[in-house]
């Protein structure tokens, strides 16, 4: 009598919970715990004389299970036997569902530490020389508690990432390889510091969204001619002057196609003007091969030999700018390109590069720099600057 009362005493404080689980014979009425002892009674007669959720409340109460949480509703039970045998334990679910969750947030954080720190262990050394060590273990299954068990579980990805595609969730295993190919490949992005979120949301999507790299045959056709003539010009100029000081691109070819592919999506966006300052670095190669100056010039700063058609500023080579008006083949419009020449101390490039941009937008009537593409054709006057 006394574990009766007990239990009673216990059921007490969901009598309002339990009007939603007898289908018998609803609780409508205050003197709920004489019909509460009437259904443990029969229960404990027989778990069969109850309605299947009393069943597993009872069983779920007994074992020790707060009345708040023993409550099953019928709708969860409806594809199970009628069988006490088969009712579930609330116990066991409720540690499922932390695992579940754990797991989840486990998944999501390992997500992050490939945004985080992926570029740490990026294959960006094909000679094998370097001797840093990063620390790789936050990328690792095991660093949050997963195991080799848990690569074929499906996990719902978060909304900070991309790697999904169409898909809202993906097998563990699915997911590390996706990340791996997009942050832990032969290009390292580290960008987890910008405080912007869209700018974030931006970067990775272009980096995780799947198959986002393929390229057509005709990009490749195109970002091939412009990798060739790259490292021919370097190869050239070795081979000529090797003895000659000229800050070489060499390990860094693809800067080329690289800027003129944003020089044809800005012409195409509706930019007409694209101020740059760069270091000596490369500089010789993008005046050749983005700004398109005439080789006979360059190659006249090498040799005394060959007579330039002006004498020049009298700089160096590699200091030298050049200001070009040029017809954009993929747009089929004009646009302006023009590299600063290099000041006495480089770090005042940027400087140059702002204020000869911002003269330009003065002359065009575009004080504030806002102007739309769509004005163009009244008031041509669109700047980008590197």
């Amino acid at each position: 009598m006394y574990r009766l009362r007990t239990t009673v005493a216990r059921l007490g404080p969901i009598a309002h919970a339990g009007q939603n689980i007898s289908q018998p014979r609803p609780l409508r009425t205050s003197n709920y715990s004489n019909y509460l002892e009437e259904m443990y009674y029969a229960w404990l007669e027989n778990p069969k004389n109850v309605h299947k959720s009393w069943d597993v409340f009872f069983r779920n109460a007994n074992a020790g299970v707060p009345p708040g949480l023993a409550y099953q509703s019928p709708l969860h039970l409806n594809g199970m036997s009628q069988g006490a045998e088969s009712a579930p334990s609330l116990l066991g679910a409720e540690a499922n569902t932390k695992k579940l969750v754990a797991d989840h947030l486990a998944v999501h954080s390992l997500i992050r530490a490939y945004q985080v720190r992926g570029h740490h262990i990026a294959k960006l050394d094909p000679l094998g020389i370097s001797c840093v060590d990063f620390d790789d273990a936050p990328c690792a299954v095991g660093f949050y508690g997963l195991a080799d068990s848990d690569l074929d579980k499906v996990f719902r990805l978060p909304t900070t990432t991309f790697i999904g595609g169409g898909e809202s969730a993906l097998p563990l295993r699915e997911i590390i390889r996706r990340l791996e190919l997009a942050y832990c490949q032969h290009i390292g992005v580290e960008f987890m510091f910008i405080n912007d979120v869209e700018q974030c949301q931006w970067i990775r999507q272009k980096f995780e969204t799947p198959d986002i790299m393929q390229f057509n045959v005709a990009e490749k056709r195109t970002l091939l001619g412009r990798m060739i003539r790259s490292t021919r010009f370097e190869e050239f100029l070795q081979r000529k002057w090797s003895s000659e000081k000229r800050f070489g691109l060499e390990g860094c070819e693809s800067l080329i196609p690289a800027l003129k592919t944003i020089i044809d999506i800005s012409s195409q966006s509706g930019v007409e003007s694209v101020i740059m300052g760069m270091p000596h670095r490369g500089r010789l190669n993008v005046l050749a091969n983005v700004i398109r100056k005439e080789l006979e010039q360059i190659f006249c700063q090498f040799d005394s030999k060959l007579e330039a058609a002006d004498e020049g500023s009298g700089d160096v080579k590699y200091h030298l700018g050049m200001y070009h008006k040029r017809m954009n083949r993929v747009s089929d419009k004009y646009i302006t390109l023009s590299l600063v020449a290099n000041p006495s101390h480089l770090e005042a490039v940027d400087s140059v590069v702002q204020g000869k941009t911002k003269a330009e937008q003065f002359y065009c009537g575009d004080t504030e720099g806002k102007r739309h593409p769509t004005q163009s054709a009244t008031a041509p006057c669109q700047n980008m600057e590197y």
